[in-house]
C-alpha cells in the first residue's frame, strides 16, 4: 500500500472518536477528525455497551477494550424488566442474567469518560477543535470549508456529526425528508446520583454493585430505569413519559418538566419507586428533559467519497439502550473495509459496501427501539405473555457475530473489486 488515502472525519462524539481510534493503526491512512465544539467532550446520559458492541471494541483492537475498562465501565450482571402498575405492580416481568446464560450482557459507562479514553492515544495533530463544516467542494479529493476560514483536502468524508448531521444533508439532498430528524411524541429526563444517595432512595435490593443490574420499569405513561457506572461511584436515574402536545413543535428539543408534573407521573407507583422519584428529581422545582428523536430511514449512507456513521446516519430512540453500540459497530466495519482499500478509488468502494452491508441492520434496530418505547411508556398495552418473552426483542441485536459480520463485508469489497 504505497499511496496514502486521507479521510476526515466530521465530528468528535463517541462515533467520530471511536472510528479515528480504529483507523488510526494503519499506516497508509492519513485521518483527521474535526470538531465544531472548542474541546472534545461528550453530555449526556451515561449508556450500555452490551456485548455485541464489546465483541466490536474487541476486534478493532485491545486497546478499544481496554478503554471500556479504563472509563469505569460497570459490569451488570443482569437486565430486570418490571411492571410498575396493575396487578403485577413490583414484580419481575422478565429478565436476563449472566450466569444463566453464561455470556456477559451489557456494561455501563460515562459517556465523556469513554470518548477521553478513545482519545488519549491520538496524536494531537490530527485532532481539531473550533471547526464548524460549512460547505465542501469537489467529488475526489474534497476540499472541507469551515466557518473560520480554513480549508482541509481530504479524499474521504465520514460524517459522524449527530442528529444535525450537516454531512446527512450533503449525502441524502437538503430536500429529503429522512435528511432531517423526527420527534418521536416522548421526553427523557436523567440525572446521576451518588451511589450511597441513590442507593438510599431506592433500596439495598436494587441498588447493589455486588449485584449490579439495570433495572427498566413501565408504567402507563411513563418509564423510570436506573444503573450503576463509574466503578460503582454514581447511580443513573432516568424517567421518561409520552407527550402528545410533542409533535406539533417539530423544532422543539427541550421542554420544561415541573416537579408537580412528574409527582402526578409517578404518584401511583409503588411506594418504593414514589419516595425514589420524590427524593431524587422532586426536591429542584423543574428540570430540563429532552426530547427523544430519531431518523426516518435514509435511502443510503454513502454518496461518493461521503458517507455517514453513527447518529447521523441512524439516530435512535434510546429505547432499547442500542444508538452507541451501533456506533462502535460502525467503526469496526468502516474500519476494516478502508483497512482494505490501497487506493481512493478503492476506498469509494469500502463506502458502498459499508452501506449495504450496515444499512438494513441499523434501521431494523431504530423501528424496534421505536416499538420498544411504544410499550415501556403505556402507549401500547402489554399483555402478560409479550412481557413474559420481552427480553428477547434484544436477541438480534446483541446475538450477531460481529466476527462474522465484519468477514462478509470484507469478502463483499474484494468481490467487488474484482468485478
Amino acid at each position: 500500500m504505497s499511496s496514502s488515502i486521507r479521510i476526515a472525519i466530521i465530528g468528535g462524539g463517541l462515533a467520530g472518536a471511536s472510528l479515528i481510534h480504529a483507523l488510526i493503526k494503519f499506516p497508509h491512512l492519513d485521518v483527521h477528525i474535526f470538531e465544531s465544539a472548542a474541546a472534545f467532550k461528550e453530555g449526556g446520559m451515561a449508556f450500555g455497551i452490551a456485548r455485541n458492541a464489546q465483541a466490536a471494541l474487541e476486534l478493532i483492537g485491545l486497546s478499544a477494550a481496554q478503554c471500556l475498562k479504563r472509563a469505569g465501565a460497570v459490569p451488570m450482571r443482569g437486565v430486570r424488566f418490571m411492571m410498575a402498575y396493575g396487578e403485577t405492580a413490583g414484580t419481575v416481568a422478565d429478565e436476563v442474567d449472566d450466569v444463566v446464560q453464561g455470556k456477559r450482557l451489557t456494561s455501563i459507562v460515562h459517556r465523556a469518560d469513554f470518548l477521553q479514553e478513545l482519545l488519549a492515544d491520538i496524536p494531537r495533530e490530527r485532532m481539531h477543535t473550533s471547526k464548524k463544516l460549512q460547505k465542501v467542494d469537489g467529488n475526489g479529493p474534497i476540499t472541507l470549508h469551515f466557518t473560520d476560514d480554513t480549508t482541509h483536502e481530504c479524499d474521504i468524508l465520514v460524517g459522524a456529526d449527530g442528529i444535525h448531521s450537516v454531512v446527512r444533508k450533503l449525502v441524502l439532498g437538503d430536500n429529503d425528508p429522512a435528511a432531517s430528524p423526527q420527534n418521536s411524541g416522548a421526553w427523557f429526563l436523567m440525572t446521576l446520583q451518588p451511589f450511597d444517595k441513590a442507593q438510599a432512595s431506592l433500596g439495598k435490593e436494587l441498588v447493589n454493585v455486588e449485584d449490579a443490574r439495570e433495572y427498566g420499569w413501565a408504567g402507563q405513561n411513563a418509564f423510570l430505569m436506573h444503573n450503576i457506572l463509574s466503578d460503582g461511584q454514581l447511580v443513573q436515574f432516568a424517567i421518561a413519559a409520552d407527550d402528545k402536545e410533542a409533535t406539533a413543535e417539530p423544532d422543539q428539543w427541550q421542554r420544561t418538566v415541573g416537579a408537580d408534573e412528574i409527582k402526578e407521573l409517578y404518584h401511583d407507583w409503588p411506594p418504593h419507586l414514589n419516595k425514589a422519584v420524590n427524593e431524587l428529581l422532586c426536591a429542584q422545582p423543574e428540570h430540563k428533559a429532552l426530547y427523544l428523536w430519531d431518523h426516518r430511514n435514509a435511502s443510503t449512507y454513502a454518496s461518493g467519497p461521503m458517507c455517514i456513521t453513527g447518529d447521523a446516519a441512524h439516530s435512535t430512540t434510546p429505547w432499547q439502550g442500542s444508538g452507541g453500540g451501533m456506533s462502535i459497530e460502525d467503526s469496526l466495519i468502516i474500519s476494516s473495509l478502508l483497512g482494505h482499500a490501497k487506493t481512493p478509488s478503492e476506498a469509494v468502494t469500502a463506502l458502498q459496501v459499508y452501506d449495504q452491508v450496515r444499512r438494513p441492520r441499523t434501521q431494523r434496530i431504530v423501528k424496534s427501539s421505536r416499538d420498544t418505547g411504544t410499550m415501556l411508556t403505556g402507549r401500547k398495552e402489554i399483555d402478560p405473555e409479550t412481557m413474559r418473552t420481552f427480553m428477547s426483542r434484544w436477541d438480534f441485536i446483541i446475538d450477531i457475530d460481529m466476527e462474522k459480520h465484519r468477514d462478509e463485508a470484507i469478502k463483499l469489497m474484494e468481490t467487488k473489486l474484482r468485478g
